[in-house]
């Protein structure tokens, strides 16, 4: 066979473009744990943080939130529970990733989901939440949300979007979801609840409901693969459907 020298000058041309393209692709992340807070990979481009409630009912308790990252942006979906753990957090989205934090969504008025929201806006970061969570958080006097939006609000990050929807009371009355289309990845908050979990705090929910909601999300979200709840183990479409039973009439 004869040897082509123009073949192999382009073959080899294009051997080193992908080395050198692999070479420059965006930095892997790394998991982070601290004694408040641990972060963890989901999905290529989603991440689970996790930080720690203290209770009087139901002792330590581990409490879950989302953040979704796209072409250098990232979004946050719950606060971690104090300002000390979201300080954390927000150092290491912007310091150690390199990412712009685009804002942070709170799903609902609970603690484990605003009690570091201070220090989002010590950091400039813009928060958004329904505008029933910002008209509860007002009257409790506790950390308000910036921006509201009614049933549906949708937020840029990177170049793809993050959909919010209230689909009905359950948790609460404002309980929100969130979900990112392009990694599947559905953020129930409390409103769902890890396989095997018991219904867990009840002070502010509409059981009556609660069911009927979780349906609405499995309606309007078929192609969901991975979902996250407030407390416990992220999975699938299970998780959905457990919460569901769990709460409906007997």
């Amino acid at each position: 066979m004869k040897f082509n020298y123009k073949n192999w000058k382009l073959v080899l041309s294009l051997f080193i473009g992908l080395i050198l393209l692999g070479c420059t692709h965006q930095k892997p992340m790394l998991n982070f744990e601290s004694e408040s807070l641990k972060i963890e990979q989901l999905t290529a481009n989603t991440f689970v943080h996790i930080s720690y409630l203290q209770t009087d009912d139901f002792g330590n308790v581990p409490c879950n939130g989302l953040i979704v990252i796209d072409n250098g942006e990232a979004i946050v979906y719950d606060t971690p529970v104090d300002d000390a753990a979201a300080k954390t957090l927000i150092n290491w989205l912007k310091t150690e990733q390199q990412l712009k934090i685009k804002g942070i969504v709170v799903t609902h008025f609970h603690d484990d989901c605003l009690g570091g929201l201070n220090a989002f806006h010590l950091a400039e970061i813009p928060s958004y939440a329904s505008a029933n969570t910002i008209k509860i958080c007002e009257e409790m006097k506790v950390p308000i949300p910036e921006n509201g939006f009614e049933n549906t609000g949708i937020i840029e990050v990177g170049n793809t979007f993050v959909e919010n929807q209230f689909l009905g009371e359950g948790h609460t009355s404002d309980n929100i979801i969130g979900y990112f289309s392009k990694d599947k990845v559905l953020f129930g908050g409390c409103l769902i609840k890890e396989v095997g979990a018991s219904e867990g705090y009840l002070g502010d929910a509409n059981t009556k409901e609660w069911s009927n909601t979780v349906n609405n999300i499995i309606d309007l979200y078929p192609d969901v693969e991975v979902v996250v709840p407030g407390h416990g183990k992220p999975g699938g479409v299970e998780l959905l459907t457990f919460t569901m039973n769990l709460f409906r009439e007997k």
